[in-house]
């Protein structure tokens, strides 16, 4: 099997661990370029993987406007509201594309890229590294085997961790649907893409209901200031202040986001001036804190989606309700749990998670490259998603929406079809 040439786009927190996997598997990937417009960022991708200058970009746009291709593939992780133009030109230039997820923040933007995936006969895979975790393959199979029976109803939440609702969608990239895109999409197309490889059915019929309701200024303590850095009143007792969680020397998550420099003071300085050093009740934030989905399915069977902002653990908790079993479920950085409830026997039976690597999403992160690898050498897997597959999830994502804004039960044939013009 031949190393696939690739270029990362945007060599951020997701664009460095995708380039990692050629790190750790040469014999699968060389990354032989780069577009970044942080120096430092683009530096450090320059120094990992031994590039030369003349594969060093600043923008997706210099890169693609200095001549012919210069590699197979494109791993493109710019930020949501640039995946559109850049893929599209990707495409159009003969590049196949490994997307960082979602697709896009506009819904008309997602069915012009499944188009053009389409027309050109490149691949456009997105990054739903859910899929390539041991942990969710070993779910789908006992789902899938029978074990539980036929599925009656499902129970999912995803449970953010106060803190990385704080970053992403207060303070930081993902805070203002005008920039980025409905938090259901920009956090949860995950979500509703495992549960339908995992249910191989379609949604017949959702609703949705959620708001903002903490992250405003109203909620704000007394003497709490703009700027955490400004000699907050409140500081000791406010679990969002943001030197606890950004002031610290080395690499790591979510400090290394505010910069690359590895030092507490580089970061501290920081703070003084930029998003995240910035009062959570005194942000230009407008996503939702908190959401549920409600879904009916093609074979009566129901589904419910929580996604939850202010929970004290990074998880995914789950339970599966069938007529043989009830499954229980937890994936987390902590531990994986599946167990099963056998209904007759009264047994209980916990199922084995074994990891296979390190990266990121229980592993996720690099067995979705791999994926995109091996598909780009004829060679692809039961997990790996075409674009046009991935749309659905958006799709759902999109139809959350409408019914959480209108207040409306929406008919997903109906919707399909109103948008597929």
């Amino acid at each position: 099997m031949a190393a696939i040439d690739t270029i990362v786009v945007g060599a951020g927190g997701r664009g460095l661990v995708y380039g990692r996997f050629a790190k750790a598997h040469p014999r699968e990937m060389r990354v032989v370029g780069v577009a970044e417009p942080d120096i430092m960022r683009r530096e450090r991708f320059l120094s990992e993987h031994n590039l030369t200058q003349t594969m060093v970009y600043h923008d997706w746009q210099s890169l693609l406007a200095s001549g012919p291709k210069k590699a197979s593939a494109i791993i493109n992780c710019t930020m949501d509201r640039m995946h559109y133009e850049s893929t599209m030109k990707m495409l159009d230039m003969g590049y196949d594309v490994l997307l960082e997820k979602p697709m896009a923040p506009l819904l008309g933007e997602n069915l012009r890229l499944v188009r053009k995936a389409e027309e050109t006969g490149r691949l456009l895979q997105i990054c739903h590294v859910l899929r390539y975790t041991p942990f969710w393959q070993a779910l789908r199979q006992v789902v899938q085997s029978g074990a539980l029976g036929r599925i009656i109803s499902v129970s999912h939440r995803e449970n953010l961790v106060y803190y990385h609702m704080a970053h992403s969608f207060v303070r930081g990239n993902w805070r203002n649907e005008a920039t980025s895109g409905p938090m259901i999409l920009s956090k949860c197309c995950h979500d509703f893409d495992i549960l339908l490889w995992i249910l191989q059915k379609r949604v017949a019929y959702l609703q949705s209901f959620g708001s903002l309701i903490h992250f405003r200024p109203e909620n704000a303590p007394a003497g709490a200031t703009e700027r955490c850095t400004d000699g907050c009143a409140v500081a000791d007792s406010c679990k969002y202040e943001a030197t606890k969680r950004y002031v610290r020397d080395g690499e790591g998550w979510p400090q290394n986001a505010l910069s690359a420099s590895p030092t507490a003071a580089a970061r501290l300085e920081q703070l003084k001036t930029d998003w995240y050093g910035r009062c959570v009740y005194h942000c230009d934030n407008d996503v939702v804190d908190h959401q549920t989905v409600n879904m009916e399915l093609e074979d009566g069977s129901t589904v419910t989606l929580v996604m939850n902002g202010q929970s004290d653990e990074e998880c995914r908790t789950m339970r599966w309700d069938g007529t043989k079993a009830t499954l229980y479920g937890k994936f987390s950085a902590r531990g994986h749990e599946i167990r099963l409830h056998h209904h007759l026997s009264g047994k209980v039976e916990d199922v084995p998670v074994v990891a296979r690597d390190s990266s990121g999403h229980g592993g996720g992160d690099y067995g979705i490259v791999r994926s995109f690898v091996n598909t780009l050498n004829g060679k692809p897997d039961d997990s790996v998603t075409t674009a046009r597959e991935s749309l659905e999830s958006h799709l759902l994502a999109f139809a959350a929406e409408e019914s959480r804004r209108d207040k409306t039960v929406i008919d997903m044939e109906e919707f399909r079809a109103r948008h597929d013009n």
